[in-house]
């Protein structure tokens, strides 16, 4: 099946990789990016991007959730995407790993864990990490 591109994100980053600049094409996006301490960094000023990934990710998934409670005409309260991206070393280097906790209010823990999971089958940073990454989740019912 031909994928249709509807959004390109345009970035460029300068510097030193994880020590260095980034920024969008459109403007909207520009951080100074640092070296977390528990990586040999210093904590500097900027963000990093473990973090970057965490709100990508947590955004992301909020949006599949959603969309998956109004097509499953589910009634869904607030809800809430907490996104963790661990660095770490593994025996083929440097490796992340995530851990997506999703809290729903108005639903039963069982309707909160199909909701989480079939979320995980359509959100596309889901899909582009399964299989390369471990992802792990946990649904609350809020």
């Amino acid at each position: 099946m031909a994928r249709q591109t509807l959004y390109t994100a345009d970035a460029t980053v300068t510097g030193e990789g994880r020590k260095g600049h980034g920024k969008t094409n459109d403007g909207r996006l520009e951080v100074d990016l640092s070296v977390p301490a528990g990586v040999g960094g210093d904590d500097g000023p900027g963000t990093n991007p473990e973090q970057l990934f965490a709100v990508g990710y947590g955004a992301c998934f909020h949006g599949a959730l959603r969309k998956v409670a109004r097509e499953s005409k589910t009634e869904i309260g607030e809800s809430t995407v907490d996104a963790q991206v661990g660095l770490g070393k593994s025996e083929e280097g440097l490796d992340i790993a995530v851990d997506l906790t999703v809290t729903i209010a108005g639903v039963d823990q069982a309707t909160a864990e199909k909701l989480v999971e079939t979320a995980h089958q359509v959100c596309p940073y889901s899909r582009a990490t399964r299989g390369n990454i471990e992802v792990n989740l946990t649904a609350k019912a809020g």
